[in-house]
């Protein structure tokens, strides 16, 4: 597939070096955010004990957990969440500098290349001001090539597009595949790609092939790709109704006992530790439109296929779940009314369900038979979605949850805009956390080394009111400022797996509510 693009790629542009150069424009934009955490995060030098890997274990039996936080199969833990008032705080500005170059040719020929930057305020400073001494900076990799790609259009006399290099892909309201702008963490995606569109005034279908990763001579069979179709209708006023199919190869070879001669033949001859390619292909449909008054936003999907990268990570000792699988539904929904009268008032109403399990409880039979192989948990994965559901517990990444929202927003003069949002947050496969005595900030477990002993925890992760408001300045300035309470609910002190698509524990050492704010400017041009 790479020497097939490659090839494409040669012969489809090789006219684009020897082409007239018309116009060319420059523009970028600059993103500054300062955001503020309370109550959320745990400390670095905090000391809270958690028990959420293990309910216990004995010498037979552990239990998996699979998870990407560092808890592994461990009794203790720190909890990567805090909810917590006695933590710290956190607070920091981020800033994003773009600055792009795009050069018109001859016969429908054009080349976009953008740099970026991405830094935190005080990370490139060039001076101890205790000593005066003046150095340079030792970061590095501090401008990217953020794309670079080739475009020709009316391909061969067709309503055909090609554009081949690093490019963003955004498709529908970037519900699964977007450019990671929508807050904090505005560090944008890219993808090193393939892409054709075929559009005309009724239909549009576009077909892509990018490249994730790269093994190199270490694999003959390693990289990681991301292959899809998406196919929009617009035939109907102020309606579009798309339809989609996106496939995830991950190559990547997986050995649980790399180098163990012996143990790699009792591998073979009971057929563990036989990990197949994972594959995430997703299916969907999408319809977003207006009408009236009423606008509306549609979409779900359908998740199916190996997930050995999952499967992987769930080990009490040497073997993960060699037959992990994608099966999720995934849903959102949103429904508006729009008044014509001053302000322009919008009231709406929205509900997500993002699907998942959680496998990670343990029989009496399962405790003490010897060969018992965990059984992993794989919820609905998110892809490289743009949608924030939440400020605090969601990075684009927060799955096995329904999440209920609702609103109203505001445009008191042609330049701000107000918006109040109110969501609640629910657990759909809970966590079965050890019986334990609660102690405040410490949970002891009744009997640590009793692993079935095990209660389910509350599913009620909590809700979040948030309020912000937009001031355009001009047509290239805007400022905007924003809040979030999160009214912590008992999931989320007990503790779930919802974050990392299902795979990062949540539970924090206390139920304290969190707070977050933040006040950004960004200049387009």
């Amino acid at each position: 597939m790479k020497r097939l693009l490659t090839f494409v790629s040669v012969f489809a542009f090789v006219g684009a070096a020897f082409a007239e150069l018309q116009t060319v424009q420059v523009g970028g934009e600059l993103r500054i955010r300062a955001n503020y955490y309370m109550n959320t995060f745990t400390s670095p030098d905090a000391v809270r004990l958690r028990w959420p890997a293990l309910a216990g274990f004995n010498t037979l039996s552990a239990r998996p957990i699979g998870s990407f936080d560092g808890i592994g199969n461990g009794i203790g833990i720190l909890s990567p969440s805090a909810w917590d008032s006695e933590g710290n705080d956190l607070d920091y500005v981020e800033q994003r500098t773009r600055l792009n170059v795009k050069a018109d040719f001859t016969n429908e020929v054009s080349a976009f290349i953008e740099l970026d930057s991405y830094d935190i305020w005080g990370e490139d400073f060039r001076s101890n001001w205790i000593t005066g001494a003046d150095v340079r900076s030792t970061s590095v990799d501090d401008v990217e090539v953020y794309q670079a790609y080739i475009e020709a259009n009316e391909m061969w006399g067709l309503p055909l597009r090609a554009r081949i290099g690093r490019q963003e892909l955004s498709f529908g309201s970037q519900w699964l595949v977007g450019v990671n702008d929508a807050s904090q963490g505005v560090w944008g995606l890219s993808f090193d790609a393939l892409r054709l569109t075929y559009a005309t005034d009724v239909f549009s279908v576009d077909a892509w092939a990018a490249e994730l990763a790269e093994a190199g001579v270490t694999e003959e069979d390693g990289d990681v790709w991301f292959y899809g179709v998406y196919g929009s209708y617009k035939g109907l006023e102020n309606i579009g109704i798309d339809a989609y199919w996106m496939w995830v190869r991950d190559a990547r070879s997986l050995n649980d006992t790399n180098f163990i001669w012996f143990v790699e033949g009792l591998e073979d001859w009971f057929g563990v530790d036989d990990y197949d390619v994972t594959n995430i292909h997703t299916v969907g449909l999408r319809g977003a439109g207006t009408i009236g008054a009423f606008d509306f936003e549609a979409e779900a999907a359908y998740q199916w296929g190996d997930a050995g990268q999952v499967g992987f990570l769930f080990k009490p000792f040497l073997y993960g779940d060699d037959g992990a699988d994608y099966d999720s539904w995934a849903l959102n929904l949103e429904l508006g009314y729009t008044f014509d009268m001053a302000w322009q008032p919008r009231v709406f109403l929205g509900f997500a369900y993002l699907g998942g399990e959680d496998n990670r409880d343990i029989n009496w039979f399962e405790w003490w038979w010897p060969f018992d192989r965990p059984e992993a948990s794989v919820s609905f994965n998110r892809l490289f979605s743009n949608w924030e559901y939440s400020d605090i517990l969601d990075s684009t990444e927060l799955s096995n949850v329904m999440i209920y929202r609702g609103g109203v927003s505001a445009s008191p003069t042609e330049a701000v805009d107000l918006k109040l949002l109110v969501s609640y947050f629910e657990a759909l496969d809970t966590f079965d956390s050890p019986v334990y005595f609660d102690l405040g900030r410490f949970r002891i477990p009744i009997a640590p080394a009793l692993s079935f002993w095990t209660d389910s925890n509350d599913s009620s992760l909590g809700w979040e009111v948030e309020l912000m408001a937009n001031y355009r300045y001009s047509e290239d300035l805007s400022f905007e400022a924003g809040w979030a309470h999160l009214f912590t609910g008992d999931g989320l002190a007990d503790g779930n797996f919802n974050s990392f698509n299902g795979l990062l524990f949540n539970g924090g050492s206390d139920s304290d509510d969190a707070d977050y704010l933040y006040l950004e400017t960004r200049l387009s041009f």
